[in-house]
């Protein structure tokens, strides 16, 4: 089993963020909207094309980075349902770059024993990116560390709808119409089936919106925005991001011990 090598770094803000961070109160699963490629690349006067390919160099350092710390689960999301509205010279790189990534990426995703999976409606992606997805997972299916989970082609209310569309179909074949749903049920149906619901959601971009992202899953997720784009989101700032939610009281809607107040 290949186990991630411990984090290193000549740079000595990013020694000291690290320092701080408390290795037992981590997010078990991370989400990020990366946000920003097409404005990146504007700012320096490049094709938006430039932009992504940058995006994919900060993408490949936050997951060999997650992988290092031990987080359970990362989530990106990497191409939504709207994005075909693109020009399809802007789509078509966008394939070609993520089969570049699946292909190249793979050693490294072994390195650090990390389980890739992809979620979204994959079966109207075109064959030859389905393929080479298809085959990625299944060559790190045996992988036991990080499970890095790319969402492509997907949409939160679209996921959704999927999955109650599943449940109906377990109804029938049944043929009990008395089942009653309730939220185990629902989660147990979704894409992200078997990963925990993120702790922290961060994005990047300064935009103030979940763009139909993990809908159901960030109900009591974290979330961190960051004016940075997308292509400048380097490890100082999830380690910024990381401290900001260490310094967070999570009570999922209620009130700790100490805090509480009984009246008469």
């Amino acid at each position: 089993m290949n186990v991630p090598e411990p984090l290193k770094s000549s740079n000595r803000e990013e020694e000291r963020l690290l320092a701080d961070l408390d290795a037992d109160r981590l997010p078990q699963h991370i989400a990020v909207i990366m946000d920003g490629n097409g404005r990146w690349a504007k700012k320096r006067h490049l094709p938006r094309v430039a932009g992504h390919r940058a995006g994919v160099q900060s993408a490949r350092s936050i997951i060999e980075t997650c992988a290092r710390l031990h987080i359970s689960a990362l989530t990106l999301y990497a191409f939504s349902m709207e994005n075909w509205r693109r020009p399809k010279a802007e789509i078509d790189f966008l394939m070609r770059l993520l089969r570049e990534y699946l292909r190249k990426e793979l050693p490294v995703l072994h390195r650090n024993n990390i389980r890739l999976l992809v979620i979204g409606r994959t079966d109207q992606l075109p064959e030859a990116v389905r393929n080479d997805v298809e085959r990625a997972m299944e060559q790190t299916a045996a992988n036991t560390g990080m499970k890095l989970a790319i969402a492509l082609n997907y949409g939160g209310r679209a996921e959704l709808v999927d999955a109650f569309n599943r449940i109906l179909d377990q109804v029938r074949d049944h043929g009990n119409a008395q089942t009653c749903v309730d939220e185990e049920m629902i989660s147990q149906n979704l894409y992200t089936a078997g990963l925990p619901d993120p702790d922290l959601l961060i994005r990047t971009s300064g935009e103030m919106r979940v763009s139909n992202f993990l809908l159901w899953q960030i109900a009591y997720a974290e979330i961190y925005v960051t004016e940075t784009l997308w292509p400048d989101f380097t490890r100082v700032q999830l380690y910024m991001a990381l401290q900001d939610y260490q310094k967070r009281e999570r009570r999922y809607g209620g009130l700790k011990e100490s805090r509480q107040r009984i009246t008469a």
